[in-house]
């Protein structure tokens, strides 16, 4: 490598730790303006976090900036140290989206997310769509022209907005995986609701306080091996996962005083993101490749936590004791059968963040056949919540009795479309991979040991170590020795689900 790269590289890189420190501070104040911030004062933060998102947004936009980057992506060959040409690799790839997109597009672009979250609140609040479709509408136009503005983008750019999320992952992918689920899944649905099994539920549904909540929280963590002294949780209307530096990712949560297990698989989903930010390799950081896994990696890893682990047997052997320490009075006459079984009770309902293991995807199914007729304009906004309540009752037989559990019950509108199906894809990739831990020690056992930090160890070396430099279909196949396929989550569901209803 000659003297004018190595001062290209060092360009690059100062530039870089420049524009994260403006995103850190940017992070902070979403995360503030999501947990503790007062009603009156969150549109004022947001656009004080957007000032500063958009600072970093001008570093990255830099003439000199652009023209490093780009001379070391030319002559990547000659760069000695792998991630560095990785690096160069992937913010070609970020260039070519925003190479057209002005610092005071992408400043609008932020005030447009930050106004449709404060209204997407109220609207939510008040179970008012109308409050929030003129920013959904807002937010649909930024979001196409942005992608229109690109060089190159697909006649339908709905498959640009999924590659943003999923790279390499199309809608013609996904019909046919989501079709091969809708052909399996829905007629064991059907034997499911014709099953004489009946499960217990009526104690999830006991007032608990949210003191009691929390203690579960914590212990929850901490059976996970979160690392409490790089992280922390608290409470928000709609639970994430900030990563906010290499040394602080944060949970929340969402207490809700009739009924306990939202808590218990939120905080177990949420836990499963921050070890995945906890766990993945150090030298991302010191390379600004952190932010290379897609969201269909990242909700393998929180859904792979909260159901094939979180809603095992093992698992709640693990757990019982300590959930009857702390609900005394709600679990007082409950087996741990009951309780296993309760927390794996198929029950078509409205809300996708309290759906079951078995009949979640279908929420997803219902969001991504949306989002193209969204994306393509076939449906007028304000006209959206009358079909979100038809697709309800086509796919799951229940109907919204209004906005707040119908069309207005998740945040991912306020900021981008083509989020949704990474959630489903991420179940079927965390099938793949927990077929290939199998393989290497009994994992049953290791939960009914509590030893998280076994299984942690093999997900850090097998999931996390490629995560942010691989696309998703090289990934799966670089974990599991096999191309990506439906099938194994489709088994797991119909092997556990029969057993459990005795089909």
């Amino acid at each position: 490598m000659n003297e004018a790269m190595k001062n290209q590289l060092k360009l690059v890189k100062d530039t870089l730790k420049q524009a994260e420190l403006y995103q850190h501070a940017a992070n902070v104040l979403s995360y503030d303006q999501e947990t503790i911030c007062p009603p009156k004062g969150m549109e004022e933060q947001g656009e004080v976090g957007a000032f500063l998102g958009n600072e970093a947004y001008k570093l990255v936009k830099d003439p000199a900036f652009i023209e490093a980057a780009e001379a070391l992506f030319n002559q990547q060959d000659e760069l000695s140290d792998p991630l560095d040409r990785e690096m160069v690799i992937q913010l070609h790839r970020d260039y070519a989206k925003i190479k057209n997109i002005t610092p005071e597009m992408n400043y609008e672009a932020s005030l447009i997310g930050n106004k449709a979250y404060v209204d997407w609140l109220e609207a939510k609040q008040k179970a008012d769509f109308t409050l929030f479709a003129p920013s959904l509408k807002a937010v649909r136009d930024m979001n196409a022209k942005q992608i229109r503005l690109r060089d190159v983008h697909s006649e339908d750019i709905y498959d640009d907005m999924l590659d943003d999320f999923e790279w390499g992952v199309t809608q013609s992918d996904i019909d046919a995986w989501f079709g091969a689920y809708k052909t399996r899944i829905l007629p064991l649905l059907k034997k499911i609701q014709a099953s004489p099994k009946k499960i217990r539920t009526d104690f999830l549904t006991r007032p608990v306080t949210d003191e009691q909540q929390r203690q579960m929280a914590r212990y929850l963590l901490e059976v996970m091996d979160y690392d409490f002294s790089r992280g922390a949780f608290t409470t928000t209307e709609h639970p994430f996962t900030s990563g906010l530096g290499r040394n602080d990712i944060r949970i929340t949560t969402n207490y809700n005083p009739i009924f306990f297990a939202s808590n218990i698989f939120t905080i177990v989903h949420e836990g499963g993101h921050a070890l995945f930010e906890q766990l993945q390799p150090e030298h991302n950081y010191d390379y600004y490749l952190t932010g290379g896994k897609t969201m269909g990696m990242h909700e393998s890893v929180s859904r792979f936590y909260e159901n094939v682990i979180g809603r095992s047997p093992e698992f709640i052997h693990l757990i019982f004791p300590k959930a009857k320490d702390i609900f005394k009075e709600q679990l007082a006459d409950v087996t741990e059968k009951e309780f296993y079984e309760a927390m794996n009770t198929v029950t078509p309902s409205l809300v996708r963040t309290e759906a079951d293991e078995f009949t979640y995807t279908f929420h997803i199914i219902i969001r991504y056949e949306m989002e193209k007729e969204i994306m393509n304009e076939r449906i007028a906004i304000e006209d959206l919540p009358a079909l979100w309540n038809a697709k309800y009752q086509e796919y799951l037989g229940v109907t919204p009795s209004n906005d707040t559990e119908g069309i207005l019950q998740d945040v991912h509108w306020t900021f981008a479309l083509g989020y949704f199906p990474t959630y489903a894809l991420g179940n079927m990739y965390n099938a793949m991979y927990y077929k290939r831990m199998q393989e290497d020690f009994d994992v049953k056992e290791a939960v009914l040991a509590g030893d998280f930090r076994k299984i942690n160890t093999w997900m850090k070396d097998h999931v996390f170590a490629k995560a942010d430099i691989l696309a998703p279909k090289d990934w799966i196949r670089d974990i599991t020795g096999r191309s990506f396929t439906p099938d194994d989550f489709l088994d797991y569901l119909e092997e556990k689900y029969s057993a459990i209803y005795e089909l």
